[in-house]
């Protein structure tokens, strides 16, 4: 198992390989489809992001509210095939990595390739185990969108799986 941190991502996504099993540390983005399509509207249009774009890392998810005690609610993983007609725009603008469930269209892997981004596969029905490894969670978008708005999150050690590696190789196929 590999231990990784966003800070690096970028660098970091050029030694990883299709199912590899990785600890990732440091800063996460939450946004699903509303969110993606608000922020590739805003790129098109030449406005400033919620977020630096420039070597995030996105996780497609929707949060539970949290509980007590707990910095956020289940977050498992949304399937990430519903993101795909915006993840190339978004991996053009400097997004180094997605983490959802599910396989990607060729239009995404081909982007991936051209600027070495990197998919991670969470595990669905894991959200409540997912919730013990963030530390904090705060709304920094959209916040209209409920469950769905642009969260930052500071998480340690949540397990994923190289799903396909900045040259393509897939182990969803």
């Amino acid at each position: 198992m590999k231990k990784i941190n966003t800070s690096n991502i970028t660098e970091e996504a050029k030694t990883l390989c299709a199912g590899d099993d990785v600890l990732l540390s440091g800063t996460v983005y939450t946004a699903r489809d509303a969110a993606h399509a608000r922020l590739c509207k805003m790129i098109e249009n030449g406005e400033e992001l919620p977020f630096p774009l420039d070597g995030a890392v996105i996780y497609y998810a929707g949060p539970t509210p949290a509980r007590d005690g707990m910095a956020i609610g289940s977050c498992g993983p949304t399937t990430s095939s519903r993101m795909d007609k915006f993840a190339p725009m978004l991996i053009e603008n400097g997004l180094a990595g997605m983490i959802g469930k599910g396989k990607r269209s060729p239009s995404v892997i081909e982007a991936m390739k051209a600027h070495g981004a990197v998919y991670f596969c969470a595990i669905g029905g894991a959200g409540a185990l997912y919730a013990k490894c963030v530390r904090s969670a705060e709304v920094i978008a959209f916040d209209d969108l409920g469950c769905e708005a642009v969260r930052r999150l500071e998480v340690e050690d949540f397990h994923l799986i190289v799903g396909i590696d900045s040259l393509g190789n897939s182990v969803l196929k």
